[in-house]
């Protein structure tokens, strides 16, 4: 199955829901207030919140202005470029060695986004060695070695309750001197005691920068799609730790709230990478702003 039939799949929630009102809002007879207030009941409906969805609707009057468009059918093209240009960033190729650092509270599908993310990469014939530095959820690490094995990739693992930064720097440490090319950070996600998680989280990132000062280290949010709004608020909580690149969304295909990705790249000013569509190891696919928007209108 291509990439693209995967992401019409994984939304297919998502359209259904959004594609009966979107329906009625195109098909009005003029471009009129009534027209802009049912598009938007639209957009809310597949959760792109409120202030993504009002940003959409004053660039889509603008350029409904400027181009003297008449019809609602020739105004659809208008909202595919603009919701394609407001989810569409210029991310750099990766560089190696490369150090990704997953984050993001339990439950969202953090460790199977890591061992996903080792067979991607295992695929393109990179090596690679994950850090198990969620040393406080019982059989996080057993659960991430399970995913290790089905990858064909290391390990570093310490006991529960273990420094997490000592696994890293061990995780590292191993890189090094086998040359690898990959080292894939797995992390805590309780938020009931903040201060401690995001104390180390920059424990952890002050541990790559010394170590592999020359990597490529990227900073991944792991978020649930199904928590819709939810997970807007939770990348500010990560955001004030570390310096985010950008967004996983796993669980897309389980939800009619895609249309927060929509939200997450607007609201955070953050792309996102990969999307989760399914349960088996190569369903964590690339995201691709276009492919998203034809599937989802």
């Amino acid at each position: 199955m291509g990439f693209f039939q995967k992401i019409a799949e994984g939304i297919k929630k998502t359209k259904d829901n959004f594609q009966k009102k979107l329906y009625f809002a195109f098909s009005a007879r003029a471009l009129d207030d009534e027209f802009y207030e049912n598009l938007e009941e639209a957009l809310l409906a597949a959760d792109m919140g409120i202030t993504a969805s009002e940003s959409v609707i004053d660039q889509l009057r603008d350029r409904v202005f400027e181009e003297k468009v008449k019809a609602p059918e020739d105004a659809k093209e208008l909202l595919k470029e603009i919701l394609v240009g407001d989810i569409e960033f210029d991310v750099p190729e990766y560089e190696y060695p490369l150090v990704i650092l997953l984050s993001g509270v339990n439950g969202v599908g953090k460790t199977t986004a890591v061992g996903k993310l080792a067979h991607m990469f295992k695929e393109q014939g990179k090596s690679v060695v994950v850090a198990a530095a969620d040393t406080f959820r019982a059989a996080a690490s057993e659960q991430l070695e399970v995913w290790g094995q089905r990858a064909g990739v290391r390990v570093v693992k310490h006991g529960e309750g273990s420094d997490p930064a000592a696994v890293v720097f061990d995780a590292i440490s191993s890189a090094k001197a086998k040359g690898t090319d990959v080292v894939l950070v797995d992390t805590a996600g309780r938020l009931h005691n903040k201060v401690n998680l995001m104390n180390e989280l920059k424990k952890i990132c002050r541990v790559v920068e010394r170590e592999l000062p020359d990597a490529d280290f990227r900073k991944y949010l792991v978020l649930d799609a199904t928590t819709g709004q939810n997970a807007v608020a939770q990348a500010e909580v990560f955001g004030e730790a570390v310096d985010l690149d950008g967004i996983i969304l796993t669980k897309l295909d389980g939800t009619a709230k895609g249309g927060v990705v929509v939200a997450i790249s607007d609201e955070l000013e953050l792309p996102v990478l990969y999307v989760g569509v399914g349960e088996k190891i190569d369903d964590l696919i690339p995201f691709d702003a276009k492919d998203f928007v034809d599937a989802l209108i």
